[in-house]
């Protein structure tokens, strides 16, 4: 990219970043366009232009409603085989059992399969396997257990895609199985199972791989209404379930495109006006005292959600969002928070020695292009969040491993934009340097031994330092606009909101504060991670700012030794609702000299 579109003059900052102008010319002269046609902000058009938005789609992104962005279920391979075998165990009173994962994805997926069956008072059970014992997705002896407490059909969410083995033993035992999975396929689609609902199948021509497993299933809850309907059976309101896809379209990371970002805007609303008891306990212990907003999905509910699988009963997710017994949800939720802080304690101990092994391999040269670290002290529940905090840190993939007693290791991989992990592991696996492994582009999980750990690292360095080496030599933090101190206000937030939400594929704006002071820098938080940092415009406006995690880092040491002096921020802007008060906060992302 020329050097014109260099922001500010920041070709290496605190982090090691060239600033760039996220807005191409062209989309510049979008964006201006935008502005006139639509009546939008100058701000409100700079973010949709810089974010792939078009002239003509502007106002439906704007409003996107379900109506209009839901797509045909029937139009997903296997759908309609799906519908009328649950609507068939529906008419009949089958029992059916709703096998889950243990994320939040999972959870909201298994939670909205079992409403809709109790609102027709059709016998169910919620299976959420074991994470340490059972590992992901379904087994064969449990699902035989199943069919031995009467169920007729297993429908698996967000799981099932890869379980033939497992599918192939309900069947020997009396049980038909419906997938309803969004995860990439492994090898050969299970036979024995009854429909495979997946968008990301290959004979799938639907265009809606990037649905979550909750999306999926509010797909097939509307093509099994459509069918039940026909038959004079009426529904429950299926957009009342919207909060729970809403959740988990969020907390999977999904990209909030199509019919996502719907799912998300209107799921918000209905999430606000705590119509699941579950969300609504999960808000009180949490202690959220505003609307609710994705952040709060990400990083408030979803986590003491996961609680529970990583570290505590699978199940305690799904239980919390199927019921509606308020003396139920209170003590459920009581419990995730205890297991979440639990999971904090034991996270900060494991990020220590997993952060001591990641600058070990950083300090000579550029180091592995995936780093892997490893421990017999960890536990398996928190290691996705332990490779996730290290992709963060390194700024490349990375994988951390507990391994048991036997040498035997339980994995979790993240990724970067741009690499495909998922691919990464399927090709280790067939190389025979997994036991099993498995996901999408930017998270993964595995099975290793220890004695192939080796192998693994080298098999990892040879497939991906190419790409990842072109992938960091082009990195740059892409700034959507200039502001100031006294620019940063509740007008501007309120302009942003229309432009949201934000996430996976819809990014947070980036704004620059050219030339501000830094008034004062202060370490917060229980261990001093964070930095609290107070800046002045040059026309003195003050603004609030927080770094987080920035403790140690490159980026915390030059806001330090910056104190007293001008030099540019870029982060984003938020609003930090304390003790009943409202102030407008910036979150530091990256820092740089004045050139």
């Amino acid at each position: 990219m020329a050097d014109e579109r260099i922001f500010l003059g920041v070709k290496k900052s605190a982090s090691g970043l060239a600033w760039r102008h996220r807005l191409s010319p062209l989309q510049d002269n979008i964006a201006l366009a935008m502005a006139q046609t639509h009546g939008v902000s100058e701000i409100v058009a700079r973010i949709l232009a810089g974010r792939g938005v078009s002239l003509d789609e502007a106002q439906r992104f704007l409003d996107p409603t379900i109506r209009d962005l839901l797509p045909d279920p029937a139009t997903l391979t296997d759908m309609e085989k799906a519908a009328d075998r649950l609507a068939a165990a529906i008419a009949r009173g089958e029992r059916v059992a709703i096998f889950g994962d243990y994320d939040v994805d999972g959870a909201c997926a298994s939670a909205m399969v079992s409403r809709f069956l109790r609102h027709y008072d059709v016998p169910h059970e919620i299976y959420i396997p074991d994470r340490i014992f059972e590992g992901y997705g379904p087994n064969p002896d449990a699902m035989r257990e199943l069919v031995s407490r009467g169920a007729k059909l297993v429908v698996t969410v967000d799981c099932g895609t890869n379980s033939a083995v497992a599918i192939e033993a309900a069947r020997d035992a009396g049980a038909e199985v419906v997938v309803l999975d969004h995860h990439q396929v492994g090898g050969a689609l299970p036979e024995a199972a009854a429909a495979i609902v997946n968008p990301n199948r290959e004979d799938d021509l639907s265009g809606q791989g990037h649905l979550c497993a909750a999306g999926v299933v509010f797909l097939a809850l509307v093509q099994t209404a459509k069918a039940l309907r026909a038959k004079g059976r009426m529904p429950p309101d299926l957009m009342g379930y919207l909060d729970l896809v809403a959740l988990a379209t969020v907390c999977d990371v999904v990209p909030l495109k199509g019919v996502n970002r719907a799912f998300v805007v209107k799921g918000l609303v209905i999430a606000r006006s705590m119509h699941n008891p579950g969300i609504a306990a999960l808000a009180r212990v949490a202690r959220i005292g505003e609307p609710i907003a994705p952040f709060h999905f990400g990083f408030l509910i979803g986590p003491r959600i996961n609680a529970g699988g990583r570290i505590g009963d699978a199940a305690l997710g799904s239980r919390l969002l199927a019921t509606d017994d308020a003396t139920e949800t209170e003590a459920i939720a009581a419990q995730l928070d205890t297991l979440n802080q639990e999971r904090q304690a034991m996270e900060q101990v494991m990020l220590a020695e997993a952060r001591a092994q990641a600058e070990a391999e950083l300090v000579h040269g550029d180091g592995p292009a995936i780093l892997v670290t490893e421990s017999t002290r960890w536990h398996p529940g928190i290691v996705g969040l332990l490779a996730s905090r290290i992709k963060d840190f390194s700024r490349r993939p990375a994988f951390a491993i507990a391994f048991d007693p036997s040498g035997r290791g339980t994995g979790s991989g993240r990724s970067v934009t741009g690499f495909d992990l998922g691919n990464l592991v399927r090709m280790a696996v067939d190389e025979g340097l997994l036991e099993k492994g498995g996901g999408h582009a930017m998270a993964a999980g595995i099975t290793v031994e220890r004695s192939r750990l080796g192998a693994l690292r080298s098999f990892f360095e040879e497939a991906a330092s190419e790409k990842i080496a072109a992938l960091r030599a082009g990195e740059s933090l892409k700034i959507d606009a200039a502001l100031s101190a006294e620019g940063a206000g509740f007008a501007l937030l309120e302009e942003l909101e229309h432009a949201g939400p934000f996430g996976s594929g819809h990014a947070q704006p980036v704004f620059a504060l050219p030339r501000h002071t830094v008034a004062d820098v202060a370490p917060v938080g229980a261990d001093g991670s964070h930095l609290r940092v107070s800046v002045r415009s040059q026309a003195g406006g003050r603004l609030q700012a927080m770094a987080f995690r920035a403790g140690g880092t490159d980026l915390g040491e030059f806001l330090r030794r910056s104190r007293g002096r001008m030099i540019h921020l870029a982060g984003g802007l938020s609003i930090n609702h304390w003790n009943g008060q409202k102030r407008i906060q910036f979150r530091i992302q990256d820092a740089a000299e004045i050139s």
